[in-house]
């Protein structure tokens, strides 16, 4: 069955699959076809299309953690925050298994609909409100990050190579950019081999680091401190929850009968372990008498033998490139969710490529800014300000609607409204930073009456933003949507095969 403008009962597919996907379906039906470039948009994906094993996404969600952005936020806990290493290794555990958990939870919704998350997000937040964490998504995506691990991989191949830096740019930034143009079958195809080849060279990385650094021996000026934890581990929280808007865009492809405790476990492990064991080699090199947190990369790789350092220089580059494949694709996929429409077979591809184009500029002004360090340990803090209470928002949602049909609400057609999401989300994330933020450019009020004089000085309760974000607007939600009364939806064995018209350019919409 289908809900839209589809007779319920029938099983025909969407229009732009009629139109554009006709010979690839039949030559294989639910197959992958890696290197045809995928139509359409955000539209649902129907059972004919359906392919993969759940256990994939933990290479999905490996690879792109396999990369110098992940190994720089355990150097931020040691060398910005002055924690010791097992502090450091403490905050970045506790970090990444709130963020992996998230993650693990949020890829088991992409099945059941075939839907990607921020089109999910329409419940909580109605078609309109939903263009607020849609653009921030779009904007944190397809760009910030895109820029952060652009600048990370042409460093590494500089390093390597001797060559501009702006032209080891031009050569990452074209490699992800065709990654993301052609879509989904190719990037998952790139995802599962780079997990293989990044994961050996790192582990040999990430070994020699360890056999160097000896992290049991107490280093003057490092210590635990509970400001330098919490700052370290809302980093942390913000670099794994950071693929959390992305989730079910890669889960929704699998048949819907996968099992969803194989989803959860390999989407949550992918993140959790590949992010926990380059953050911990990060924080361990960070306690090198040599280290220089101006030129992180080169302070990483220069307790490396040659051979090893080359090696571990190239997966940086290609670890930059696996992240980044996924970083515009879901950017894309957040920019139609918004309600954008583009008449174009190939919409998706053809913003993926504009995101290239536009994040490659703002990379290279990153890379001529000498402040790198700092911002980027800033962008991190940033993603995880309106990462967390839209968890709130949308976990919240998502039990409230428990045992329900969301059908009626998704299509653009149906208009839907719910103000209850907005109001948390802006309510929950404004209040947190207003009291609990730990930037460079704005400290809260409660944060700043607990930090000492000095520029770089840490507050004694560091930065709670995140947590108190996260609770508040889940409270938020839960008040609104039981004073507002938003609609809800049918006993959810009611509900269609396939929802059409969620793409503002399908012509069910």
């Amino acid at each position: 069955m289908r809900y839209g403008s589809a007779p319920r009962g029938r099983a025909s597919a969407p229009p732009f699959y009629d139109s554009v996907m006709t010979d690839t379906a039949a030559e294989a039906p639910g197959a992958p076809n890696v290197f045809a470039v995928e139509p359409g948009g955000i539209e649902a994906i129907p059972p004919e299309r359906r392919h993969g094993s759940p256990w994939q996404l933990f290479a999905t969600w490996s690879a792109p953690n396999l990369e110098f952005a992940t190994v720089f936020v355990g150097v931020i806990g040691v060398a910005f925050f002055g924690l010791d290493f097992w502090s450091a290794l403490l905050a970045i555990v506790v970090g990444n298994a709130l963020g992996s958990l998230t993650q693990g939870i949020l890829s088991t919704w992409g099945p059941r609909e075939g839907l990607a998350q921020l089109v999910l997000g329409r419940t909580a937040f109605g078609l309109r409100g939903n263009i607020v964490p849609a653009g921030l998504n779009t904007v944190m995506a397809g760009l910030g990050w895109f820029a952060t691990n652009s600048v990370s991989g042409a460093l590494a191949l500089t390093t390597l190579t001797g060559m501009p830096a702006w032209l080891s740019l031009i050569i990452i930034v074209v490699v992800q950019v065709v990654l993301a143009f052609v879509g989904h079958d190719l990037v998952q195809w790139f995802e599962r081999y780079a997990t293989i080849v990044l994961g050996v060279i790192f582990l040999v990385a990430v070994v020699t680091i360890f056999l160097d650094v000896h992290v049991a021996t107490p280093v003057a000026g490092h210590s635990f401190s509970f400001g330098g934890f919490t700052l370290t581990a809302a980093a942390a929280f913000g670099y794994a929850a950071g693929w959390n808007p992305y989730a079910s865009d890669y889960s929704r492809y699998l048949p819907k009968g996968s099992s969803r405790a194989a989803i959860g476990w390999a989407a949550g492990l992918g993140d959790f372990v590949s992010c926990t064991v380059l953050m911990a080699a990060g924080a361990a090199v960070a306690l090198l008498p040599h280290f220089n947190a101006d030129d992180p990369t080169a302070g990483f790789v220069a307790p490396m033998p040659t051979v090893i350092r080359d090696l571990t220089l190239i997966a940086i580059a290609v670890g930059a490139i696996a992240a980044n494949a996924l970083n515009i694709y879901s950017g894309a996929m957040s920019f139609l969710a918004a309600g954008i429409k583009l008449d174009l077979a190939l919409r998706r591809a053809i913003i993926a490529l504009g995101f290239g184009a536009i994040g490659f500029f703002i990379a290279l002004a990153a890379i001529l800014n000498a402040e790198f360090g700092e911002w980027y340990e800033n962008f991190l803090l940033v993603i995880a300000y309106w990462i967390a209470p839209w968890l709130g928002v949308v976990f919240v949602d998502r039990f409230l609607r428990r045992g329900t049909s969301i059908a009626e609400f998704i299509p653009e057609s149906a208009r839907y409204r719910n103000a209850s999401g907005l109001i948390a989300l802006v309510v929950g994330g404004a209040v947190s930073i207003w009291l609990f933020s730990d930037q460079t450019f704005y400290v809260g009020v409660v944060t700043a009456a607990t930090t000492p004089p000095g520029k770089y000085s840490v507050s004694a309760i560091g930065d709670l933003t995140p947590v108190v974000g996260f609770v508040l607007a889940a409270a938020i939600y839960w008040v609104t949507f039981r004073l507002l009364r938003p609609a809800v939806g049918g006993p959810l064995d009611t509900e269609p095969e396939v929802i059409v018209g969620v793409d503002a350019a399908d012509e069910a919409a």
